[in-house]
């Protein structure tokens, strides 16, 4: 099966198209943005898919990441991986990013029980438990970086991710979401599950303001 993995959750923006026959990545484009997802997304697929020497009627699947993470860079992702799908009559499967965290530590050679940590800034992290052989033991979650860290103590297993930093108050470097796993987490999921959604755990950093509505004239 070909997939198309598309992750705009954080600070890149990356494709690839995979062959889970042969757990290989035929093509891959990767930036780092910050912002502006949105307006490099459908090109970055183009240069893919054209690389791949594929057409798009040759898609089995589209992986996305769904957050937690940006939520700009999470809904234009989403967006994009509903609508290719429906065009196609293909399954869309959203992968968490700390799901993706966990995959990549443990493809590297990490082994044992794994937190998942993300720096959501404002003294939080997202994180996310997952054991010895790679399933979540909890679901994701926010949290103050002193309740973390209690959880953690009392839990004992190693982080990874930018919340590892954040968690030793130590400046946390953005995460960047390995394409690779999220095409291979979106081949394990089970295809029925319905249409991949945004995972916030929290609201947006922006609220609008209150109490400065111009006032209409007739």
């Amino acid at each position: 099966m070909i997939v198309l993995a598309i992750d705009t959750a954080g600070v890149d923006c990356s494709v690839a198209v995979y062959d889970a026959a042969g757990d290989i990545v035929l093509a891959r484009a990767q930036e780092t943005l910050g912002k502006g997802h949105a307006e490099r997304l459908s090109s970055m697929i183009d240069e893919v898919m054209r690389k791949a020497g594929l057409s798009p009627a040759e898609l089995g699947l589209i992986g996305v990441t769904v957050g937690p993470g940006s939520f700009t860079g999470i809904r234009v992702g989403v967006a994009a991986a509903r609508g290719l799908a429906l065009a196609l009559g293909i399954p869309a499967i959203g992968v968490t990013t700390l799901d993706v965290l966990a995959e990549t530590a443990r493809r590297a050679g990490e082994t044992g029980a794994i937190v998942a940590a993300i720096d959501a800034k404002r003294s939080e992290i997202y994180l996310q438990p997952f054991d010895e052989e790679g399933h979540e033991t909890a679901e994701p979650r926010a949290m103050l970086l002193d309740e973390a860290r209690e959880f953690i103590a009392s839990d004992g297993t190693k982080v990874v991710g930018s919340g590892a930093a954040a968690l030793a108050n130590a400046l946390a470097e953005p995460d960047h979401f390995d394409i690779a796993a999220v095409a291979r987490l979106a081949t394990r999921q089970p295809k029925g599950t319905g249409k991949p959604a945004p995972l916030y755990l929290r609201g947006p950093d922006a609220k609008p303001q209150m109490g400065f509505a111009i006032e209409r004239r007739a």
